[in-house]
């Protein structure tokens, strides 16, 4: 039997009934869009990250993009990111009509190089778009004494970091505006596409509310800015407010699987993952890395183990980007890391003996390289 990079049936199993009375609770509601589940979530969303306001919209790629055009980003507009990152960041600064800006990656942590930051912003720069990547925060203290020198509000993209913790707060409560996705694989996911937008500003919560309902101020009357339909499903938000109750119990399964790689394959040479001190990791994904990846991903194979590469193509070398201008060895971190990182399995349910079975196989793939 295939071992999985990530599977929810598991975790189905055991909240069937949960999730099954979660639809009926909506298809019998009499309200199929934007009601009470979609307000309940957020109201409990925003208390649980002890934030003033939150948005639930359609996806991850869109909370990035209204989180973006709320702040005032659009044509003409820079915004610093990074490239070693999911797609859908980048491709929602392009959907704004901004222009991405590439910054570098710290060698042990993948994430951001916040000491490239500055050196990176020009007149044009509209937004810091800090990542935080595979369950752990961007160093924040560091990139929000950048953004108050400069006047640019952050936006945080926390598709892969809910529960994270730094300095003991909440990922997504520092900057002006985060993003969540809650796409199926997240540490808190949905039973299909959803995400939402988080801000302390009354103002940019009204925009954002605009921006997802065609950018209508009240239903079907007069569009302020035209936007597009953007709107967290009836269904994915009432799943998404039971799941809630039970997020930091998957961050314990996730952490309990970490601790397991990490004292089964801790002495073999795969470099693991580092957690900044100060950071409290979620394990989105566990990532590891190795200067050859690509042979013992073969060899792994053979164990009927399936593995993922998050991400195998960083996006400043993609053809939907080569009118950005970046040549190959502009980045060289991300790009070095391209080459040798990947992530064994892991989501909260996954079962102690597979576990074994995948610390087992990775020894025994090492040992005979």
């Amino acid at each position: 039997m295939t071992t999985r990079v990530w599977d929810y049936l598991p975790e189905y199993e055991k909240e069937r009934a949960d999730i099954l009375d979660a639809v009926e609770t909506v298809f019998a509601s009499g309200q199929l869009v934007l009601g009470n589940s979609v307000r309940g979530f957020e109201e409990e969303f925003a208390a649980y990250l002890g934030a003033a306001h939150c948005t639930g919209v359609d996806n991850g790629t869109n909370a990035v993009k209204l989180g973006l055009q709320a702040l005032g980003v659009g044509p003409g507009d820079e915004v610093i990111t990074v490239s070693n990152t999911a797609a859908p960041t980048v491709v929602a600064i392009d959907s704004t009509g901004a222009t991405p800006v590439f910054v570098d990656v710290r060698e042990d942590d993948f994430l951001m190089d916040v000491d490239q930051v500055e050196a990176a912003i020009t007149g044009a720069t509209k937004c810091l778009l800090p990542v935080h990547l595979y369950g752990q925060c961007v160093d924040m203290d560091a990139l929000l004494a950048v953004a108050r020198r400069h006047g640019l509000p952050v936006l945080e993209d926390c598709a892969q970091a809910h529960g994270a913790r730094q300095g003991g707060t909440l990922a997504g409560t520092r900057g002006d505006v985060a993003a969540f996705s809650f796409y199926p694989t997240k540490v808190l996911g949905a039973y299909g596409d959803g995400g939402a937008v988080v801000t302390g500003s009354a103002e940019t919560d009204t925009a954002l509310r605009r921006l997802r309902y065609y950018g209508m101020a009240e239903r079907y009357y007069t569009v302020r800015t035209p936007a597009h339909n953007s709107r967290l499903d009836e269904v994915h938000a009432e799943i998404l407010r039971r799941k809630l109750t039970r997020l930091d119990a998957y961050i314990d399964g996730r952490r309990r699987v970490a601790r397991r790689y990490e004292e089964g394959l801790g002495d073999t040479g795969l470099k693991l993952p580092a957690t900044v001190p100060g950071n409290e990791h979620v394990y989105y994904v566990y990532v590891v890395r190795h200067p050859r990846r690509d042979d013992i991903i073969e060899r792994l194979a053979a164990y009927d183990i399936q593995l993922n590469i998050s991400y195998p193509w960083p996006v400043h070398t993609m053809s939907g980007f080569a009118h950005l201008g970046y040549e190959r060895g502009s980045l060289p971190v991300t790009e070095r890391l391209a080459g040798e990182i990947f992530s064994l399995p892991m989501y909260p349910s996954l079962p102690e003996d597979v576990q074994d079975k995948v610390i087992d196989a990775v020894r025994e793939v090492l040992a005979a390289l």
